[in-house]
């Protein structure tokens, strides 16, 4: 099956598969059979995986057992697309112009899967019985955390250790002609703070003096939780950090982004990186405690002159190698309880989160001494690769973003994902005018065909 890998975007990006709003069940259900059909034309045993959510697509094409056994990691889903009044175009009727396709979830992560399995159906269209065999699994919870993940891999954990190799792309890269190969992703520790005051809404004039105000004692907290130097203010919370080792210092050196241009691209006139790292650095090695949104009070127009009753904010952490979800948490959650401020009582709700992940390339001072062979192998034809659609060499960098199971995976099926980054940072991944890069579509789909075909050749 011949596929045009733009018409196939346009296609699968016209489907709004919004995993979290129930309002699209169609769209993901559309998405989803869109998945199942592209699979299925290329010759794979397509079986749709229950959950209590989302299905999650596993397809398989075996030949020979003995053959190199790759397998493919993609999701359907995609974030919300608000705010709309943000968009210039539709967010799920999606167009081409000036060198790019514009759309939600066109770089995360549809464009990816297309370049995937547009570069696996041009093989295969060379070599119908090039000496491998292929799954592709494509979740559709990605975007709310995959919780049905782990016990889909609990389920089927013999058959996905029956691959040898994993080939990822939900990362990003520095430019057109600069690939990053992923080696860290960080992982994800979700709290929210309930501060409660007074059993109602009171009146400001009344009562304000003698009663501690729920959004006054909820910013006393959010404040304690960073030191004036950008830290996390949380005993413990740096204990177990891993740090780069020199060469990983030395590969983010050779990153074309410097501090002004980041400071232009995001707009803001200072970069706030915590002590003991630079400004590349933070959103690399260091773990971070972010407020992602606070509440409380009135939100109308206008005034109304109350002391709430309630106020709240949302956290995340985001962790690094050797730090721990259930250890994180509870520090975090300890600091925030010693630092009630009297009058009022809080709540500290934990949600789902995800380890960190770290893979370290061979080759490296501290590359494990027992490297995987088929891992290495494929380590080494993606850098040649790279060299050859790219004209340079991978950086290895870590990413500040998570993936949460690709540390479960790792730990149910051994696999070490080789994670090549197929989005840039003006694609504006989860921001309006999300949009995917059409050179380097094709350059992905270049670099996949080069990958596999080396693959077979092992």
């Amino acid at each position: 099956m011949t596929i045009d890998p733009i018409k196939a975007l346009l296609e699968y990006v016209s489907y709004p598969s919004v995993s979290t709003d129930p309002a699209y069940h169609k769209g993901m259900e559309d998405a989803r059979n869109f998945v199942v059909r592209q699979l299925s034309g290329l010759g794979f045993n397509v079986e749709l995986i229950e959950t209590q959510l989302h299905p999650i697509v596993l397809a398989s094409r075996i030949g020979n057992p003995e053959w190199p056994h790759v397998m493919f990691y993609a999701h359907y889903d995609v974030q919300p697309a608000d705010p709309l009044d943000l968009w210039e175009t539709e967010p799920f009727k999606p167009e081409v112009r000036d060198g790019r396709l514009y759309g939600r979830g066109a770089t995360d992560n549809k464009g990816p899967f297309i370049v995937q399995l547009t570069a696996l159906a041009r093989v295969l269209e060379r070599d119908p019985d090039i000496p491998l065999n292929f799954t592709f699994l494509v979740e559709g919870e990605e975007e709310m955390g995959s919780p049905s993940f782990g016990e889909f891999l609990r389920k089927y954990k013999d058959r996905l250790k029956e691959a040898d190799v994993l080939l990822v792309s939900d990362t990003g890269s520095a430019s057109v002609d600069q690939l990053i190969i992923t080696t860290a992703l960080r992982g994800l520790v979700d709290l929210e703070i309930e501060v409660y005051g007074p059993k109602m809404d009171l009146h400001s004039g009344i009562y304000g003096g003698p009663v501690h105000n729920p959004i006054q004692a909820l910013t006393e907290i959010c404040a304690s939780l960073h030191s004036a130097d950008g830290r996390v203010n949380v005993d413990g919370f740096y204990d177990d950090v891993a740090l780069p080792e020199e060469w990983e210092r030395e590969e983010l050196k050779k990153h074309p982004e410097n501090d002004e241009d980041l400071k232009n691209f995001l707009g803001v006139s200072e970069l706030y990186p915590p002590k003991g790292y630079t400004a590349s650095e933070s959103s690399k090695f260091a773990p971070t405690l972010e407020f992602n949104g606070i509440g409380g009070g009135y939100q109308g127009h206008g005034s109304k002159t109350i002391i709430p009753a309630k106020a709240f904010v949302k956290i995340t952490c985001r962790l690094v190698a050797n730090q721990t979800v259930e250890d994180i948490r509870e520090k975090v959650t300890k600091a925030i309880e010693s630092r009630v401020p009297k009058g009022v009582r809080v709540k500290v709700v934990q949600r789902d989160g995800g380890e960190p992940y770290l893979v370290i390339p061979p080759h490296r001072s501290n590359s494990p001494r027992q490297y995987p062979k088929m891992l290495e192998r494929l380590f080494d034809i993606t850098e040649e690769s790279v060299r050859t659609i790219f004209g340079n060499s991978p950086l290895y960098l870590r990413s500040g973003g998570s993936i949460p199971i690709m540390g479960d995976i790792k730990k149910v099926t051994g696999l070490d994902p080789v994670m090549i980054g197929l989005f840039l940072g003006e694609d504006g991944l989860h921001a309006p005018n999300e949009s995917f890069n059409l050179e380097m579509m094709e350059r992905g789909i270049s670099l996949y065909e080069n990958i596999l075909e080396n693959l077979a050749l092992i």
